[in-house]
């Protein structure tokens, strides 16, 4: 079986459980602590991040870009008889989300309202881009569930889970792209492609006191001083 090497709160983990979620196929994952990264993992991860991916013959595969087009090398595709152009074209919608992942979790990590803002200008550039590359929906490219979805289901996950959690919402100003959202959060796959526990993970990561978006989004405090994080720690 195939078994994935995790943190519970990457975003390029999720994709890949995504992927696997959507097409149905069964894995294994193993959790362990970017902190304290295990010699094992260590042996088998080149860069030394998640997601890696062993496969049944006991290959290991890193990247998640590498990782889901090896996926749908295995297995069938989400979408059935695209072009090659076509294709291409949905990897490159693909790119336009995972390049993004570590700019929101860098946003979601702000200490106040002022760095929030100047964060959140890159995060929307790839909003904006989707809202006006959308069409008819319901998903990205017409009525059927396919890698481009997969691919921008974690942006759209952990902005929905900031708006429930601090009343913040990153996509007010794209409607397509919010119907889309509440498009995939309702086909399950999102609770799927994450452990039991990652809300409260993900909370006390992203919604801890030190960040803006942890204390209500609120606009008549005082920023706090949080202690230094790395942007992109999430993952590596």
């Amino acid at each position: 079986m195939i078994k994935i090497v995790s943190f519970k709160i990457c975003p390029f983990v999720q994709r890949v459980a995504a992927m696997l979620e959507a097409k149905q196929v069964p894995y294994d994952i193993e959790y362990i602590d970017l902190k304290n990264k295990p010699a094992w993992f260590l042996d088998i991860s080149p860069t030394g991040q998640v997601p890696v991916m062993i496969t049944e013959n006991g290959q290991p595969l890193f990247e998640s870009d590498a990782i889901v087009e090896y996926l749908d090398e295995i297995t069938a595709p989400l979408q059935h008889g695209l072009t090659p152009e076509q294709r291409a074209t949905e990897r490159a919608w693909s790119y336009q989300a995972t390049k993004h992942y570590l700019i929101q979790c860098s946003t979601m990590q702000s200490a106040d309202k002022d760095v929030l803002d100047e964060r959140m200008a890159k995060l929307t550039k790839s909003f904006e881009k989707a809202e006006r590359q959308f069409g008819q929906g319901p998903y990205f490219s017409g009525g059927s569930l396919g890698n481009v979805d997969i691919a921008w289901l974690p942006l759209l996950h952990r902005a929905a889970i900031v708006e429930d959690r601090s009343g913040y919402d990153m996509l007010a100003d794209y409607p397509k792209v919010k119907a889309w959202q509440k498009m995939l959060l309702d086909s399950g796959i999102p609770t799927k492609s994450v452990p039991e526990d990652f809300l409260q993970k993900f909370s006390d990561f992203y919604l801890a006191e030190r960040t803006w978006l942890g204390r209500g989004a609120n606009l008549n405090e005082e920023p706090c001083q949080p202690k230094q994080t790395k942007s992109g720690g999430c993952c590596g």
